[in-house]
């Protein structure tokens, strides 16, 4: 028998990632402007690095608990006071990365045959957790403004759904939401009696008002699994540092799966993100302020030569790419080979982002300047062949 037959058929049923893909092709590659991954390119803070140093020089390298260090775990709920919600460390699972904490939450909340609503375009993980976990992944199409509303969500009420799985600000479109945009979300939520999973990694890098957490509002606090981490806000992607904020129940539900499959996430990792806690607001501001002006510059020339909207959150821009009459892969393979300039096809974040591409400018301004450039040229002249 072929060792293929061996294989999980839910695996084999599934598409490797769309954003790795294009990652393996560049790495290496100095030839090439990346605006493919989502990682940011400033350095993690030195106070972060620094405590992390004096922890290995310290000898700090043993397990901690199953839910991460009680001082982290605490740190967080106090964190989470600024995005409206009142709660405490026991209610905090620390997590490898949001990645695991958004498998953790499928597999504690669904049983075979649950059907889970993810709206698109969304990350790509979302689709194949949901399956992975035997749910029924059903989704919900969001063109042409990318916005979730009621009115959007009501059809799906017959397939007497379980759980909504919600990002904002948005991967891949930098869509965000206010607050009462939000209360139409729960409102859906409660009238069927759903679990809101609800990725809010991008939190920090709300350039349109406030971020307000969905389960801060009425009724959301027990159906609302809250995932953030600090790969973004604090440029520590490689460090997979994660947490999820749950009602006790569902908490202690992935915690039971956490303990077998991962144990804990790795204590240096841990006292860097207790460390990033603590850095002031004007930190972050300033942060948050760079990827403004480097979102008002690329998005002011994208819309010379495609048309684009203006993200709300996160450091991601949508062009779409169907007046050039390519399929966003072949655009985004022809834009690779003849300009060197990476970008991520829009059906990789699900069939309704066929047509659009994914550019990520959490590069600097000197590479987005010249990355924006050869995009122009690559489109003019697709206009004139």
């Amino acid at each position: 028998m072929p060792l293929s037959r061996k294989i999980s058929e839910r695996v084999q049923a599934i598409r490797p990632s769309g954003i790795r893909r294009f990652f393996e092709l560049v790495i290496g590659r100095k030839d090439v402007i990346s605006l493919g991954v989502g990682e940011p390119d400033f350095p993690v803070p030195w106070s972060i690095r620094e405590s992390m140093i004096y922890s290995l020089e310290k000898g700090w390298t043993s397990y901690t608990s199953n839910l991460g260090l009680k001082e982290l775990r605490d740190g967080i709920a106090e964190y989470y006071k600024k995005f409206g919600v009142e709660t405490s460390g026991e209610n905090v699972l620390v997590t490898t990365g949001v990645s695991e904490g958004l498998d953790l939450a499928l597999r504690a909340t669904i049983n075979p045959g649950d059907v889970v609503l993810i709206p698109e375009p969304c990350y790509v993980a979302y689709k194949p957790l949901a399956f992975l976990a035997y749910g029924e992944p059903v989704s919900i199409p969001t063109n042409p403004d990318f916005r979730l509303n009621y009115d959007v969500l009501k059809p799906y009420s017959k397939f007497e759904p379980k759980v909504l799985v919600l990002n904002y600000p948005n991967n891949p479109t930098g869509i965000t939401y206010t607050k009462k945009e939000l209360e139409e979300i729960a409102d859906f939520v409660i009238d069927n009696d759903m679990i809101v999973i609800s990725d809010e990694i991008y939190a920090e890098l709300t350039y349109k008002g406030k971020h307000v957490s969905i389960a801060s509002l009425n009724g959301m606090e027990e159906k609302t699994v809250i995932l953030n981490g600090f790969s973004k806000a604090y440029a520590m992607t490689g460090f997979r540092i994660g947490y999820a904020i749950a009602p006790d129940e569902i908490v202690q539900a992935m915690t039971k799966i956490h303990q077998y499959c991962m144990l804990c996430a790795p204590i240096t990792s841990q006292i860097g993100a207790l460390e990033a806690l603590k850095l002031k607001d004007e930190e972050m501001d300033k942060i948050r302020a760079e990827y403004m002006r480097r979102r008002n510059f690329f998005v002011k020339r994208l819309s010379k030569f495609l048309d684009v909207k203006m993200p709300e959150g996160a450091f991601y821009a949508f062009p779409s790419i169907k007046e050039t009459g390519l399929s966003s892969e072949e655009f985004a393979e022809r834009l690779l080979i003849e300009k060197g300039v990476a970008v991520v096809p829009g059906n990789a974040f699900g069939e309704c982002g066929e047509g659009f591409v994914r550019c990520a400018y959490a590069v600097s301004m000197e590479k987005l300047k010249e990355a924006v450039e050869r995009m122009e040229e690559f489109v003019e002249n697709l206009k004139s062949d």
